[in-house]
């Protein structure tokens, strides 16, 4: 197991992750640290359990609206892809249907 030192509104904090992971969570506390350096800066500084508290709290609210907004994108794609298969049916069937009368035409 790995062990990296993070900062968080100026406070260094050491963390332990999976080898391999030192980077994504890097990005992660990188992430943290700009929530909660906003809130210190709408708020004051309340305390780091309040100002992480408020920061995870902002976060959770972006991962929130961006899995309403994921589920939204995953039925408008579900609902393209079935347009696209009808699309692709009436296609096939007016070639078809074409194919019939040249057919037709070709042998009178």
């Amino acid at each position: 197991m790995a062990q990296i030192h993070i900062e968080v509104n100026g406070r260094p904090y050491a963390v332990g992750c999976e080898d391999g992971q030192e980077a994504h969570l890097q990005e992660l506390a990188r992430l943290f640290d700009i929530q909660v350096r906003h809130v210190a800066a709408d708020m004051g500084q309340l305390g780091d359990t309040r100002l992480f508290l408020m920061g995870a709290l902002l976060l959770a609210d972006e991962v929130a609206d961006a899995r309403t907004r994921l589920a939204t994108a995953q039925t408008e794609l579900a609902k393209l892809q079935a347009d696209r298969a009808r699309f692709e049916t009436r296609a096939v069937e007016a070639l078809e249907n074409a194919a019939t009368r040249i057919e037709g035409l070709a042998g009178a």
